[in-house]
């Protein structure tokens, strides 16, 4: 079984590239962290199998909702990433979701219909 953890970007929010990488990795690192204490098999799995990741965007608060909504619903993990307002947007805007690391087919149901970012 292949594992993956799929980063969920908002892409309306027009961030400058730094700032759009910076908001990724609190995903990315927020999710393998719960996942490691939550679920340590699968944290296992897609760390000793290279710990794929892959960036998608959605076009609207209410899409990054509704996935979020979705992957809940499955059973995955997710985590949500709000921005502190230090840079270039407000303080509390929800930038990004992580979405595992999980088993690919689980994650791919949700999100495979999304573009990458």
């Amino acid at each position: 079984m292949e594992f993956k953890q799929v980063i969920v970007v908002r892409k309306e929010l027009r961030m400058g590239i730094g700032k759009l990488s910076a908001q990724v990795a609190h995903a990315a690192v927020s999710g393998a962290e719960q996942v490691m204490t939550s679920n340590p098999s699968w944290f296992m799995k897609w760390f000793n199998s290279g710990q794929a990741k892959i960036v998608v965007k959605v076009h609207s608060l209410e899409d990054l909702h509704n996935i979020k909504r979705k992957a809940q619903i499955s059973g995955l993990p997710v985590v949500q990433v709000q921005d502190s307002g230090l840079t270039q947007i407000p303080t509390g805007t929800i930038t990004c979701l992580g979405i595992g690391p999980a088993p690919s087919t689980m994650i791919d149901r949700i999100t495979k219909d999304l573009k990458l970012l």
